[in-house]
């Protein structure tokens, strides 16, 4: 291996681990099935599908082609695919047109697109007072 590419993946591995978890993404691609929990510190996109709970300590988006049997927990979420499932935001919640929904919902704030799909509970959560 030639000394360039050995120094690339010696930067590359730096700044890997360096970089704080929240500026990472993780991608599970189309095609992938993922049978048990998904727990993240940073965003997250599913394009593939998943059979178990996700929790996620920043974004998560549920792409078209995604679809998750079980319970979403995360700070902003925005589905464009299928959630089977409750889904708790600590902040915004988006349904975009392409989404469907079949279970109950609890965020701060919610945004549901025209032709989204939704079967369950809508729980609006309130919003913390830092004054009290």
């Amino acid at each position: 291996m030639s000394q360039i590419i050995q120094q690339y993946i010696l930067m590359r591995i730096k700044f890997k681990d360096d970089a704080p978890s929240n500026a990472l993404h993780n991608i599970l691609g189309v095609g992938t099935t993922v049978k048990g929990d998904i727990i993240t510190d940073g965003d997250f996109r599913l394009n593939g599908r998943v059979e178990g709970n996700i929790n996620c300590a920043a974004k998560i988006v549920i792409g078209p082609k995604g679809h998750i049997d079980g319970d979403i927990v995360s700070v902003n979420a925005e589905i464009l695919g299928t959630v089977v499932g409750s889904i708790r935001t600590s902040g915004a919640l988006v349904l975009k047109a392409s989404s469907i929904v079949t279970g109950d919902i609890y965020a701060q704030t919610l945004e549901i697109e025209p032709n989204a799909k939704f079967s369950g509970v809508c729980n609006m959560l309130p919003s913390e007072d830092k004054n009290a």
